[in-house]
């Protein structure tokens, strides 16, 4: 009889091993091991075994008064078919959690949801309570209470996860390609959990560690963009790039910038096509004076750019258009976030913003006393944002999954069916219009 346990983010295997390529003999317990990922598979291998490795308490029978939509039972069933593996992409504002609510009533195992901010936690962690009331466990945000259904940041689930990796059958990761971050995903990796749902709207990263999130939690087996869910279940909205002018001092400045980056490319046989180029740049920037002295450059580039001066003067434009409107303004800059909030007499919320306080901002927007707010990425995901029908795009990563999370930020259905609006705000002739002509 083969026994398995688990075991510091293992399964320790007793008995005649399973012919497995992930199995390795342990010289220290001299047991063979196996990671704990890879539970589900070795209990394939060894249909027989003496399974002693979740000691996870149930958490009842439950139910949900939840109706799912078509599409979010078509994600359900598409994770459920691929064995209860896999990732469910759906855009901003389309209910990931439903599909995920839904997961854990039909399985009812204990289960944990692991969630990037304190905001999202204590969002899941209400919605849970709602739908299948207490207890609810809580790792994070000063509380660190393990229940049958528990809601834990990454940091918190990074910390504990050889401790609590056989302490639950379901694992939930929302905003799911944090999980490629490489201390992150030990959550994945010590976690013996069979049954993993990823959460995302966007599961591609530039870096390539989506491939690793697919081997942990297993690959996307659902997928809808805004253009499919788009005067259903999603408001239609309309994108609009608007490019400005430099002022002459903003070109003579950028221009300034870009030479030193570029001559130093030159010399340097570094071209920035990959990341892995640009790695080599910040590495030989700790101690080469030429190549910190381009790195900089190109920073005070990328600054002067977005932050044009000529941005502000639309930016008054469009909301003097849009002043019976619910509008987001987006940056890049927690200083530009002031001087707008100044010069505009719109509320800011940066990330000095205290919690009290931005949850008064937003509950102010949610009544209508507020119809605008300016923000410096802390909306980008992670907090839930009232409903708001104008976006306006001053400046950002340049990267898909932040443009695809802005614009989620409008695309809630309208009461008046009124189409979403999404301006993006580029300095012409810049590397900025080169990105958005490209991510377009």
């Amino acid at each position: 009889m083969v026994t398995l346990r688990y075991d510091e983010g293992t399964i320790r295997i007793e008995g005649e091993p399973p012919e497995c390529p992930f199995v390795e003999y342990d010289e220290r317990s001299r047991s063979h091991r196996a990671p704990a990922f890879r539970y589900a598979e070795l209990l394939e291998a060894i249909p027989n075994a003496d399974d002693r490795v979740l000691a996870a308490p149930s958490p009842g029978a439950l139910d949900t008064d939840y109706e799912l939509r078509d599409y979010q039972r078509a994600g359900l069933e598409a994770w459920r078919e691929a064995g209860n593996r896999g990732v469910v992409e759906l855009p901003t504002g389309a209910g990931k959690t439903v599909v995920a609510i839904g997961a854990i009533a039909s399985l009812e195992v204990a289960t944990l949801v692991v969630v990037p901010t304190i905001d999202l936690l204590e969002q899941w962690r209400d919605e849970l309570r709602t739908e299948f009331g207490d207890p609810i466990g809580q790792l994070g945000g000063g509380t660190q209470r393990v229940e049958a259904i528990t809601v834990a940041t990454y940091d918190s689930a990074y910390l504990r996860a050889d401790e609590l990796g056989d302490r639950f059958g379901l694992l939930i990761c929302d905003e799911v390609h944090h999980l490629g971050a490489e201390g992150y995903r030990d959550v994945g990796r010590l976690m013996a959990a069979p049954a993993r749902m990823g959460l995302t709207a966007t599961f591609e990263r530039p870096d390539g560690a989506h491939e690793t999130i697919a081997e942990l939690l297993g690959p996307v087996v659902y997928r809808l963009d805004a253009d499919e869910l788009a005067g259903t279940h999603l408001a239609e909205y309309d994108i609009k790039r608007i490019e400005v002018e430099l002022t002459a001092e903003e070109r003579r400045r950028y221009e300034g910038h870009q030479e030193t980056f570029t001559n130093y490319l030159a010399s340097s046989g570094l071209q920035l096509r990959s990341g892995s180029d640009y790695r080599e740049l910040v590495k030989r920037s700790g101690s080469d004076p030429r190549a910190r002295e381009a790195l900089l450059a190109k920073q005070r580039a990328r600054e002067v750019m977005m932050n044009a001066e000529r941005k502000l003067e639309r930016l008054a434009e469009l909301l003097e258009r849009h002043r019976d409107d619910r509008i987001i303004v987006f940056t890049a800059y927690t200083d530009l976030v002031y001087e707008i909030a100044e010069r505009f007499l719109v509320p800011p919320i940066t990330n000095e913003t205290g919690a009290a306080e931005r949850r008064e901002i937003l509950d102010r927007f949610r009544r209508g006393d507020y119809s605008r707010v300016v923000t410096a990425n802390v909306l980008d995901e992670g907090i839930d944002v009232p409903d708001a029908n104008v976006a306006v795009v001053l400046s950002g990563s340049g990267s898909e999954r932040e443009f695809t999370q802005r614009l989620g930020r409008v695309l809630r259905p309208k009461d008046d069916g009124g189409r979403a609006l999404l301006y993006e705000l580029v300095a012409s002739e810049t590397a900025e219009e080169r990105v958005a002509r490209r991510r377009r």
